[in-house]
């Protein structure tokens, strides 16, 4: 039998890309590629100009690099680096100094092809678009900004915020090919070290090729990785990560990517959304409750409806009981596979209007759920009770203001649907204990992730189910452990002053 085998020339190993061992070496490498050019400088000055064509910006090479080079005759590198009015120049002949900074977009000039020392320019292009509103955490009210895939534009976003020199940035390069530049910010004196140092160790210790998006990160980093709930906050607002930078915790930004990651974290953080704190705090405590009950009905609701059919009829009032006998006369299948129909129905559907293009894909989940929905009706495969119930919570779950709890709920329906087909509301009961017993065990960074109800910490809960006047919010979540726990001096702010006082 034919087998097939594997070309090691074609498919190289990493050690095998890292091969090099010199600059010639490197640049026969680079030379394979369309956009390297090499060009030879003959006079005045005499050298070899090597560079990748869509990693420099053209301009400042024309005007401001060869103008020097030709207008003057230089007899070394050190000449050439005093003759170029350019910042950061360095000579070197470190190898792997010279393979990172090329593939970055430096310029590299040696005297001759065969030196083994070379002077580079930083000559760095970076194409970026440019800050806009967010699309995932959109706000009616308060900042409109959001993270780009520039890590240097993120900093500033988050540095414009906080004009403190205490903000602190510590910067690391992940990934053995991407070599991503991934920045851990903080503010000294608030911030708990260990906090701080455990994500720093985690982020050195991850060993893997490539590093696109943040999200990589938050895989690779977790404290259990099997787990279904996510346990850092992901977030596209400068503003939010501002404020809980304020509070002692820890940020991830990610060159490549538009969203940054903030720890420790508890799972009371991704009901609450930026809105709550740009409202006075009666509607926003109204409305974070809102959202808890929607999730609680998201989740339990159709499980509820297969419990009752299946094991508990007697729980029906009598008026209810035949209006669920009518809409379900003609309904051939049970109650679990009708719900599993409904719930795989919506599910393609919301993932079909998130594939499309934004106008395409809305127009296929309206017309969609109305024309399944009423065929289905008029088919005879659900009742029209089930399809209002279903409908209700897809609606609810949409309510959550954090994108990947939101994928969470959607997932732990479905062994809430089973427990209650199996053993009915003992089956729910089941499985709601072993969810919160997952929870409970959960952790952040070795932090709680199920804080501030366990372990209970009455402080906390000024900003959890609902919030309280920012008047009563003098100490920072106990969950983050930080250095300095007072954010202000409550008898101080109570004072309300007048100007003829």
């Amino acid at each position: 039998m034919w087998k097939w085998k594997r070309n090691k020339k074609q498919f190289p190993k990493d050690q095998q890309v890292q091969k090099n061992d010199s600059i010639d070496a490197l640049i026969e490498t680079l030379n394979r590629s369309k956009d390297f050019t090499t060009d030879h400088l003959t006079s005045p000055t005499k050298c070899v100009i090597s560079y990748i064509k869509t990693m420099i910006e053209p301009k400042f090479l024309h005007q401001s690099i060869l103008p020097a080079l030709k207008s003057h005759h230089l007899k070394d590198l050190e000449d050439i680096k005093h003759g170029i009015p350019v910042d950061n120049i360095k000579i070197t002949d470190e190898l792997e100094e010279i393979r990172k900074r090329m593939m970055q977009g430096y310029i590299m000039i040696q005297m001759e092809e065969s030196d083994k020392e070379a002077l580079l320019i930083p000559a760095i292009t970076v194409e970026t678009r440019k800050v806009s509103i967010p699309e995932v955490e959109f706000s009616v009210v308060g900042p409109k900004e959001a993270f780009v895939e520039s890590l240097d534009t993120n900093i500033n976003l988050l540095r414009k915020r906080l004009t403190l020199p205490q903000l602190t940035v510590h910067e690391l390069v992940i990934g053995k090919l991407t070599k991503t530049r991934v920045a851990v910010i903080s503010i000294e004196g608030i911030v708990n070290e260990e906090n701080l140092n455990t994500v720093i160790q985690r982020l050195n210790a991850i060993e893997y090729d490539q590093i696109i998006d943040s999200s990589f990160i938050a895989q690779m980093i977790a404290d259990n990785s099997n787990s279904p709930f996510p346990q850092y906050l992901d977030t596209e607002r400068p503003d939010r990560v501002a404020e809980v930078l304020v509070e002692g915790k820890v940020a991830i930004v990610v060159d490549g990517s538009p969203h940054a990651l903030t720890c420790p974290t508890t799972i009371v953080e991704f009901f609450s959304a930026s809105d709550d704190y740009f409202l006075p705090w009666h509607l926003a405590s109204a409305f974070r409750l809102i959202r808890l009950f929607a999730v609680i009905f998201s989740v339990l609701s159709t499980s509820l409806y297969v419990a009752v059919l299946t094991h508990h009829h007697e729980m029906v009032p009598e008026d209810m009981m035949a209006t669920i006998i009518s809409s379900r006369a003609d309904i051939p299948l049970p109650p679990i596979l009708e719900v599993v129909v409904l719930e795989l129905t919506i599910e393609l559907l919301r993932e079909a209007g998130a594939r499309l293009p934004a106008k395409v894909g809305q127009t296929i989940g309206i017309v969609g759920g109305i024309v399944i929905g009423t065929a289905a009706v008029e088919a005879g495969l659900t009742s029209n009770v089930l399809l209002i119930i279903t409908a209700l919570a897809a609606l609810a779950s949409f309510t959550t203001p954090v994108y990947q709890i939101g994928n969470t709920i959607r997932l732990i329906r479905f062994p809430f649907l089973l427990g209650a087909q199996f053993w009915g509301l003992i089956g729910i009961s089941i499985s709601m204990a072993f969810f919160i017993g997952h929870l409970i065990r959960l952790k952040s960074i070795g932090r709680p992730f199920f804080a501030p109800l366990y372990p209970l910490r009455f402080r906390d809960l000024k900003d959890a189910f609902i919030r309280l006047p920012f008047n009563k919010q003098s100490k920072r979540p106990l969950q983050t452990r930080p250095d300095d726990s007072t954010r202000f001096n409550v008898h101080r702010s109570n004072e309300k002053r007048d100007i003829d006082d």
